[in-house]
């Protein structure tokens, strides 16, 4: 039973025949009193509730109304009703255990798609089982791409399995180069969207001036250079899953845009002003911490929690080094394969060094050091003295392996620091050494406050 709270008859009825239309039994109540009496003896399957009862527009009553039900049934998904006006009442409220919010006047597609992803996501909580082996696990879904056994790693892949066939955003985080992407691609890989467009968007690379043509499509006209009609990516990725990558990239006007079609799934065309309607699962990524972000208002709360209705974080490698000799073999394989080499072995020296470094680069680093080392050797087997060649080494001499007393970020600094030094400033040999991307390295310089005058290869 779907129990709705609303002191509006017109919002009640509207709501219950909605909901008997789909299959759902309902029972709708007017007041919190009523609520608390229905809570208390039994648990709805989920709880569509109003934030204001009285003349008031404070959503007080509501958030009290909220905290009283999570008493008596901490496990049923609620989700608030409110306006536009009083999104930030609605964030509240999820800080407080809300599922979800929908705003006032509500689509009635996504509004079912909100109770169905609820319903399911608890169910399948409720349902958990004993975590599955990588065998169990490649035997029911498609993690062809993610490679790796540790413990850390199948926690993940069980919560992906779970999630994925459901409607609910997905907010991937980890540091560069963990493997974020692959994640996406995998919920989409395992959903029933599988069939239809993955799209993937870097949003740290899309300039504010491009944002809406880019993310939203142009009518031919818009301005100067729109020559003729363009598809956005929300319309190219209609039925299917986005992947907005580098989100805590993006500025504050570009935030509050995106959080419109995430909010009603409409979006408008420049130069158009017809509202058009996409179907659209959004998986989001960062390295970034969002809720320091959002405490420093640098990116918006009510976006924060639309994206992170589920939330995976991904290990960084020095987590799950048992999965290091596998991660090693399928590059060097891959490598093999792909410039018609024989295929090499390691070592068990060999292993233990690539077991023993830090990897600020994680598993991006990994694999530029041991394609590095298998081109730049050409030997068949490689020992610990090839990976230690080509590896980045302290300007004294000494390993980078003693961590002891400092932070990751001051390791992660440090790192940059000395690779900046050895390859005087060269952004791309840079980058390269780190195993990471010029666009992450530039975020990194920007972080820690280092500065590179007259480097080449920007």
């Amino acid at each position: 039973m779907i129990l709705i709270i609303d002191d509006d008859t017109a919002v009640r009825s509207s709501l219950t025949f909605l909901l008997k239309r789909a299959n759902y039994e309902t029972q709708a109540v007017a007041t919190p009193a009523e609520a608390l009496h229905i809570v208390r003896k039994a648990a709805p399957r989920l709880i569509l509730m109003d934030m204001n009862f009285t003349l008031t527009t404070s959503g007080e009553e509501g958030l009290q109304l909220l905290k009283q039900v999570k008493i008596f049934q901490p496990d049923v998904p609620v989700i608030l009703i409110t306006a536009w006006g009083s999104i930030s009442l609605a964030v509240q409220g999820m800080q407080n255990g809300a599922f979800d919010f929908v705003t006032k006047p509500w689509n009635n597609q996504q509004l079912l798609n909100s109770i169905h992803t609820a319903i399911e996501l608890t169910e399948k909580k409720e349902g958990r089982t004993e975590a599955l082996n990588r065998a169990d696990v490649d035997k029911k879904f498609r993690f062809n791409k993610i490679i790796g056994k540790s413990e850390a790693l199948l926690e993940l892949l069980n919560t992906v399995s779970r999630i994925a066939p459901t409607n609910a955003s997905v907010l991937v985080t980890g540091e560069s180069g963990t493997g974020k992407e692959l994640i996406a691609e995998a919920i989409h890989e395992n959903s029933r969207r599988a069939g239809d467009s993955f799209v993937k968007v870097n949003l740290g690379g899309l300039s504010q001036s491009l944002f809406e043509s880019e993310m939203f499509g142009h009518k031919k006209g818009a301005f100067t250079d729109a020559h003729a009609d363009r598809k956005g990516r929300f319309e190219t990725a209609d039925k299917g899953t986005i992947f907005l990558d580098e989100i805590g990239d993006l500025d504050l006007s570009c935030q509050v845009k995106l959080l419109r079609v995430l909010q009603d799934q409409t979006f408008e065309k420049l130069g158009d002003s017809r509202p058009r309607k996409t179907d659209v699962r959004v998986v989001s990524a960062t390295n970034r911490d969002l809720r320091r972000m959002v405490a420093d208002r640098t990116f918006r709360e009510d976006l924060f929690y639309r994206i992170n209705l589920i939330t995976i974080h991904l290990p960084p490698l020095r987590e799950r080094r048992e999965d290091i000799p596998l991660l090693a073999s399928y590059f060097a394989d891959k490598q093999a394969e792909h410039n018609r080499m024989e295929k090499v072995k390691f070592t068990p020296e060999a292993i233990a060094y690539l077991k023993s470094q830090p990897y600020p680069g994680n598993i991006r680093e990994l694999k530029n050091l041991v394609e590095r080392t298998m081109l730049v050797t050409g030997k068949n087997v490689l020992d610990a003295t090839d990976f230690r060649k080509q590896n980045q080494p302290d300007p004294s001499g000494k390993p980078q392996t003693a961590v002891s007393g400092l932070t990751l970020d001051e390791v992660e600094k440090q790192t940059i620091i000395r690779a900046v030094e050895k390859y005087s400033g060269n952004i791309s040999r840079i980058a390269s050494a780190l195993g990471i991307s010029r666009a992450a390295l530039y975020r990194r310089l920007e972080k820690y406050g280092i500065t590179i005058d007259n480097a080449p290869g920007r």
